[in-house]
């Protein structure tokens, strides 16, 4: 599976993971979360891989101007449900490939997955 790197072109930490693929002359394709979306299956597979804590983005702007309501009580199935309907609450970027899954970009840690 060729790497594919999900975010929101105007983040400033997908940017620089871009400019960082790039210069590493590691070749990939973007996907625009807020354009294409992610499929709740490999949404499922994510949380599944990684735990909904560590994708959903509770310091962003969009998750604190939900209800209460929405923000109690979250377990997998809440949070993947709100991801899917926002998917400005995931967080960015992820790169998946094969055998690598990396939410957040930390160049060392990038670095290191991709040899």
């Amino acid at each position: 599976m060729p790497l594919t790197l999900y975010g929101i072109p105007n983040c400033d930490t997908v940017k620089k993971a871009r400019v960082w693929l790039d210069q590493a002359g590691v070749s990939y394709r973007f996907l625009n979360y807020k354009t294409d979306g992610v499929d709740e299956g490999r949404l499922r597979h994510w949380v599944d891989t990684l735990g909904w804590e560590v994708l959903l983005n509770r310091a962003g702007t969009t998750f604190r101007k939900l209800p209460d309501a929405d923000r109690a009580d979250l377990d997998a199935d809440k949070a993947i449900a709100l991801m899917i309907a926002q998917p400005s609450m995931i967080k960015r970027p992820v790169l998946e490939g094969d055998g690598v899954l990396l939410v957040g970009f930390k160049p060392d840690v990038w670095a290191a997955a991709l040899g």
